[in-house]
């Protein structure tokens, strides 16, 4: 069996009739309802019927019922505007609330700047940066009393959008279900409608009114996952991708990406002889009203057999809209040269992007330390600017979100693609995996914090040394990894302790580093979804320019300072722990005999 065998064996023929099947028996698949149960059991059963072992896991989740939402102009002219009220939304007492509307932007930190939002109502683009959970976090944190979300799309869009603005990754605990649940009523509103209340704001104040109608509570939802078991080893990777949805169809969002999960099953569980590792094919819950419930169950769940025995996660949500063009990648540093050479040889010179992989959508297994990654086609960044930066199409999370919006042939592309990286992830002798790109992350970051003044008993030249140290040391571990790797492939022989050493090694790297650059929490929390230090790298240091704006003598000051030189401690181990590592498994591990 080869690489080719396999992108051969997959047909979009399959994914088209699950995807048919699934919008036109089980639409409207809200977490906690008799449709997503039902959904989760069609996944079992398709898993089963490949000769995939599977089992439905009814968990508690709090989850979130929307309905629709009222909401009218009281001045400076009486105007009705539809409105759909937005999951987890607090639900306002039965006369609603009113008060002045203030235009935001995108709703991140810095549209607030000069803006005075205590006691008022925002309005805010319905855009990704930041995602509605955070826009809900910070109009919250700012004094806002409600939120309104314009859809976004081209001016002319008149969808509803349904979506949640729950900050709280997964079950709450007892601390985060005071901290990180939503604050104030959220509703979201027609693009057409958002510009018009725009332009009033323009013009002078403008007043509104509003009411939100939602059944916010623990329900059990459930989870679908399967297990297939190579013939020698314990590791795997996991693939996996939401089968929830909102109302509707839903079929960009996900049954295209559950069928594509079920076409992968069938083909990887014919030729599991040929594999060196396993699959985990998992069809998650509570992904749109639970944010992630289903996901971070897993992981807390799975946890040292992830720890130990996982490789990497591939998650597959939404391929293959109507209208994409570019094949787009998120994942992890250490990931992007094993994706990036399997997209050259396939894409057939399709333009080619990559971003580093943030914590938003299922991911979440960057606290454990399994590195992920997304692939699919997106728009230009020309579409992108004519729909306010409609990413995955105008009709997302509305009831336009139909079959027609899905591109069959780019989906042949898309499955075939999926199917070359799982084949490499469960073959490889060595994980194709590297480090060298990770360290320059960490060091363009250092070393624009250390060039910041006002931050010197802070000292982040010690950690910026430790990076570079790392540096030096993972440019080694790669060259190490290149050399075993060919030799695998010239050789074919069956001396596996080299490899296996040395995918303990990039295992363990992974899982060491991925909490720090990926999150401010670490390893054993969840940040809320969308958290804004998410988008840089080193979230938990996100706040060290604040701290150089701050007056010395003052005690916010002493306070932030004490948590950053914990954090920077953190961070300076990570990478202490990372160089002893590699030094460890390059003196156990030489080049191979020629």
């Amino acid at each position: 069996m080869s690489e080719k065998s396999v992108i051969d064996a997959v047909s979009v023929d399959n994914i088209r009739k699950h995807v048919e099947h699934i919008v036109t028996n089980i639409p409207s698949r809200l977490a906690g309802s008799e449709n997503a149960r039902r959904m989760a059991e069609y996944s079992a059963e398709t898993l089963r019927q490949a000769g995939v072992e599977s089992q439905v896991y009814p968990i508690p989740a709090i989850v979130s019922f929307p309905g629709p939402a009222e909401m009218r102009v009281e001045a400076p002219t009486a105007i009705a505007i539809q409105a759909n009220t937005l999951g987890h939304s607090l639900a306002t007492l039965d006369d609603g609330i009113a008060a002045e509307l203030v235009y935001v932007g995108s709703g991140s930190y810095k549209d607030y700047e000069n803006k005075n939002v205590v006691g008022r109502i925002t309005l805010s683009e319905l855009s990704y940066s930041p995602a509605r959970h955070e826009k809900q976090r910070i109009a919250t944190e700012k004094g806002a009393i409600g939120a309104v979300m314009m859809n976004w799309g081209h001016d002319e869009n008149t969808a509803l959008p349904w979506g949640s603005v729950k900050p709280a990754w997964g079950v709450p605990t007892a601390d985060t279900i005071k901290t990180e649940m939503p604050g104030i009523p959220c509703i979201g509103i027609a693009r057409t409608a958002g510009l018009e209340l725009k332009r009033l704001c323009e013009r002078g104040p403008v007043r509104v009114w509003l009411r939100t109608h939602v059944e916010n509570g623990w329900r059990p939802v459930h989870l679908t996952v399967g297990r297939l078991q190579a013939p020698h080893g314990r590791e795997f990777v996991v693939v996996g991708g939401h089968q929830d949805s909102w109302v509707g169809q839903a079929a960009t969002d996900n049954a295209a990406g559950n069928a594509c999960i079920m076409e992968l099953a069938r083909v990887f569980s014919a030729h599991r002889n040929e594999l060196r590792r396993g699959l985990d094919f998992a069809f998650w819950t509570a992904h749109e009203t639970g944010t992630m419930a289903g996901s971070a169950w897993y992981v807390d769940r799975e946890w040292e057999r992830l720890r130990e025995n996982a490789i990497g996660y591939l998650l597959i949500d939404q391929p293959a809209c109507i209208g994409t063009s570019r094949w787009l990648t998120r994942s992890n540093m250490e990931m992007k040269r094993f994706h990036q050479a399997i997209e050259q040889r396939l894409l057939n010179g399709r333009p080619n992007d990559w971003r580093a992989q943030q914590k938003g959508g299922d991911a979440s297994f960057l606290g454990l330390g399994v590195p992920m990654m997304y692939g699919m086609t997106g728009y230009t960044e020309d579409e992108l600017k004519k729909t306010a930066d409609a990413t995955f199409g105008w009709w997302h999370h509305s009831d336009q979100c139909n079959i027609d919006k899905l591109d069959w042939t780019l989906m042949a592309e898309h499955i075939r693609i999926y199917a070359a990286y799982l084949w490499e992830l469960c073959t490889a002798p060595v994980i194709p995996f590297y480090f060298e790109g990770v360290a320059k992350q960490f060091c363009v970051r250092l070393e624009t914090l250390c060039k910041l003044d006002g931050i010197e008993a802070l000292d982040l030249n010690a950690t910026l040394g430790r990076a570079q140290t790392f540096q030096t040391a993972a440019m080694r571990l790669d060259q190490l990894i290149d050399q075993w790797s060919e030799h695998y492939r010239a050789r074919n022989d069956a001396a596996d302790a080299p490899a296996d050493r040395l995918n303990r090694c990039i295992k363990r790297l992974s899982r060491l580093l991925l909490p720090i650059q990926s999150t401010a929490k670490g390893t054993y929390g969840h940040d809320p979804y969308g958290y804004t230090p998410q988008t840089t790298m080193i979230p938990c240091l996100y706040d060290v320019p604040r701290l150089a704006k701050m007056p010395r003598e003052n005690e916010e000051r002493w306070m932030l300072e004490t948590q950053l030189v914990r954090d920077r401690n953190r961070v300076t181990d990570a990478l202490s722990d990372a160089c002893a590592l590699i030094d460890d498994t390059l003196a156990a591990v030489g080049a191979p005999k020629k």
